[in-house]
């Protein structure tokens, strides 16, 4: 049965109600379930603009039109959606015998919207989709560990993990946009027979989708509906140094006047983590931070911004577990000793859903950091990360884990954002392990997690800074050199610190980071001292030849200062990517769908990095036009490969003339 409201195409069977609406120009929003009334949560989607949405009903059929987008529904339920030239975009996957005058009727029996019960619960729902050309490409779905720009024909596990972000958006070259908005932990495979997206534990079938004629004009429009990041402060657009950890107050201090000293750039540098008594107290131990207001005056004077490691782990032993316990600010489980990480002590996660926990959180970091001159939060452990992933365990204010959970990185992110907001700064940034859809907004600079020191984990974090573009986390970072391991005295491993540098500096934030071996002494015997700090990992701390590329790299970063902050103007104004996927800016070449290793930062620099070791040619694709070795004066006409040379001290990087 069809039925209309405002600019609502609706239909009911049985117990299904399935709603489409326009949500934005040329999108609409597709809802479906079983439950009355309809679940009414935005989750990632902000209030759209109203657009002159046409909507038709006729016997058999009804469809929708939003500008460039059509959804067409059969008598039996069944969608298909195209563009404004009657191009296939999606059509559902069903293979029943509901309709019989359906082509594709079958007695297989199969749903395109299967709403299986959780017995005594919500519903496992499944969403299966056509895969309508074989040739399709996918981008997009957050960051992932693995090395692929295309991701058709891959399967994804639609939840948080330490290095991987769920952020469930896919651009097609087809000359659509979806998003699959839902939080609950799932699944998505798109698979070159049949795509899928499952939710294990929900009430509600929700999705975006927007039909454009090129990738930027979705990507824009995505930005339109989920929100876009703010404008990068300055101190976001220069070199940041960060490693695990320093352990003391002068021994940071002694690093930030280092670099002083050497006449190097540097616009930040980090506190990181167990600086504090225990987790769960957001404050300086005393004993090896005895005077933060001078140390943090000092830097200012040096013109270093000073960022803080916080943690959402609650020791059982801090001085504010009993407190948060009694109010209901933690994460509750569902059986078992209540226990999340055991990592330098027996921790819980504080519930970033609940909006009382935020503002505790806040309150905290506020009197103790922020209230000094810290503007600048490191929000770790953002997926949160479980010393073992029970996904079904754990229990949020707003709903089950398996329903909700990859909402936790938006909220933790909310907390600082909308506390700080609130304390009158601006132009906010916050470096964070994780995201799901929209967290953009809420000022977050996802970094890819703890990684291997690996040439495989360098090319899989190149994949997952692109496909994060595509999502909208335009701000981005990763460990130079990777997190785990490598020897600054060791030549493999310089060598592929090198050319980690290298493209770090043409990432949106470049920020060396690392926990090297070997690992030093403990300091101390209380507080967080037996949390070692790795060795050195500051750019003189791999000899002398390094040193000089690294210097190097940290100059042409600084050159680049306008020009990136241009690129932040664009990130925030329209969501454009800052590390742009080839076909962004060349959508009409074919070539620039099919190349995965190499990119455009913004719109005039070709960046080919690195990869492997002991390279000293790279073949790279130049798309259509005349371009300029970044550095010398060699010209080069594009619309062909090209091979060149790279000695260590170089990275392949063009210009794109006219532009």
């Amino acid at each position: 049965m069809f039925d209309t409201k405002d600019s609502t195409l609706i239909f009911r069977y049985d117990a299904e109600e399935l709603r489409i609406e326009p949500w934005g120009e040329n999108a609409l929003r597709v809802r479906a379930s079983k439950c009355r009334p309809m679940p009414s949560e935005n989750w990632a989607l902000l209030e759209p603009t109203k657009t002159d949405a046409k909507v038709e009903v006729k016997k058999d059929e009804a469809t929708i039109t939003n500008g460039k987008i059509t959804a067409h529904v059969t008598k039996r339920g069944k969608i298909t959606i195209r563009n404004q030239d009657g191009k296939l975009l999606l059509e559902e996957y069903a293979r029943t015998r509901v309709d019989v005058l359906d082509p594709k009727c079958s007695a297989l029996e199969v749903q395109a919207r299967e709403f299986k019960p959780n017995i005594g619960g919500d519903y496992h729902l499944t969403m299966r989709l056509e895969s309508v050309d074989r040739n399709e490409r996918i981008y997009g779905m957050g960051q992932y560990q693995q090395p692929y720009l295309n991701l058709k024909g891959l399967d994804f596990e639609l939840a948080h993990r330490n290095s991987q972000a769920s952020v469930p958006f896919a651009l097609s070259s087809l000359g659509y946009g979806l998003l699959w908005n839902n939080p609950a932990i799932g699944r998505a495979v798109l698979g070159g027979n049949i795509m899928s997206f499952e939710a294990y534990s929900t009430k509600v079938l929700d999705y975006w989708i927007v039909a454009g004629d090129t990738p930027a004009e979705i990507q824009q429009a995505y930005g339109r509906a989920t929100g876009t990041v703010p404008m990068m402060p300055e101190y976001g657009l220069g070199f940041w140094q960060c490693k695990l950890r320093y352990q003391t107050q002068e021994e940071l201090l002694d690093v930030a006047r280092t670099y002083r000293r050497k006449g190097l750039p540097l616009d930040l540098i980090v506190i990181d983590f167990f600086h504090w008594p225990k987790q769960g107290e957001w404050k300086f131990d005393p004993t090896y931070w005895p005077d933060p207001d001078a140390m943090i005056k000092e830097l200012q004077e040096l013109k270093v911004e000073l960022m803080v490691s916080i943690w959402p782990t609650v020791d059982r032993l801090s001085e504010n577990y009993e407190e948060m316990l009694e109010k209901g600010l933690l994460i509750q489980q569902e059986r078992g000793f209540r226990l999340a990480m055991d990592f330098e002590g027996n921790t819980i996660h504080f519930d970033s859903t609940n909006p009382e926990a935020r503002a505790y959180v806040w309150d905290k970091s506020k009197k103790n950091y922020f209230n000094k001159g810290i503007r600048v939060f490191w929000l770790d452990e953002a997926e949160p990360e479980y010393s073992a992933y029970d996904f079904e365990n754990y229990r949020y204010y707003k709903g089950p884990n398996q329903a909700i959970g990859n909402i936790y990185p938006v909220e933790y992110a909310r907390a600082f954002y909308e506390g700080q907001t609130a304390a009158g700064q601006e132009n906010i940034v916050n470096l964070i392990r994780c995201a799901w859809a929209g967290s953009q907004r809420m000022g977050a600079l996802v970094w890819s997690g703890d990684i291997g020191s690996s040439w495989s984990s360098l090319r899989n974090q190149l994949a997952a800074g692109l496909n994060m573009g595509v999502v909208g986390i335009t701000w981005w970072t990763t460990d130079i050199g990777g997190f785990h391991g490598g020897d600054p005295n060791d030549s493999a491993f310089r060598e592929l610190f090198t050319r980690w540098f290298q493209w770090g500096t043409f990432c949106p934030v470049m920020r060396l980071h690392g926990d090297r071996e070997p690992r030093q002494p403990q300091h101390g015997t209380t507080g967080g001292a037996t949390c070692r700090s790795g060795a050195a990992n500051e750019v003189w701390s791999y000899g002398e030849e390094i040193y000089g590329i690294c210097k190097k790299y940290m100059e042409i970063r600084e050159k680049l200062r306008d020009y990136t902050r241009g690129l932040m103007k664009e990130a925030h104004e329209s969501n454009a990517p800052v590390m742009r996927t080839c076909f962004y800016e060349f959508p009409d070449d074919k070539m620039c769908w099919e190349v995965e290793d190499q990119y455009m930062y913004g719109r005039k620099y070709l960046v080919a990095p690195i990869l492997s070791s002991g390279q000293k040619k790279r073949r790279l694709y130049l798309p259509p036009g005349e371009w300029v070795l970044f550095e010398g004066e060699q010209k080069f006409e594009g619309g062909k490969e090209i091979e060149v040379d790279c000695p260590l001290d170089t990275m392949p990087v063009f210009e794109r003339q006219g532009r």
